[in-house]
């Protein structure tokens, strides 16, 4: 699982995802654009190689998206949620063009109710 927007501050979506996900056992990356730590995850700068990533959660908004574009893709993920306010139909398009499920809703609640 890939957190991309991921923040140190415990009022944002982000960080509330980061941690929901590891009280349900998944395996976190966090990356951010300033170093931080989720409680024991430390927040990425940059766009480091992963392999085998299913999902990545999108907290970034549209206008900050096409610097990821390529690094995404590069993940070659099985699906994409966009969080509410993140979404990108450019994006989105891109990503369904490369057979990678788009999903429009909020991690949080797809977790809550175990539709996640």
């Amino acid at each position: 699982m890939v957190v991309l927007g991921a923040s140190p501050n415990p009022d944002r979506y982000s960080n509330k995802a980061v941690r929901r996900l590891i009280s349900n056992n998944y395996e976190v990356v966090a990356i951010g654009i300033r170093k931080g730590l989720i409680g024991d995850i430390p927040i990425i700068t940059g766009q480091p190689a992963l392999d085998n990533v299913h999902t990545v959660l999108i907290y970034l908004s549209p206008s900050h998206q096409s610097e990821i574009f390529d690094y995404v893709l590069s993940l070659r993920p099985k699906r994409v949620v966009f969080n509410p306010g993140t979404e990108s139909p450019e994006f989105e398009e891109m990503l369904a063009s490369y057979n990678i499920k788009v999903v429009r809703d909020c991690s949080l609640v797809m977790m809550a109710s175990n539709r996640f």
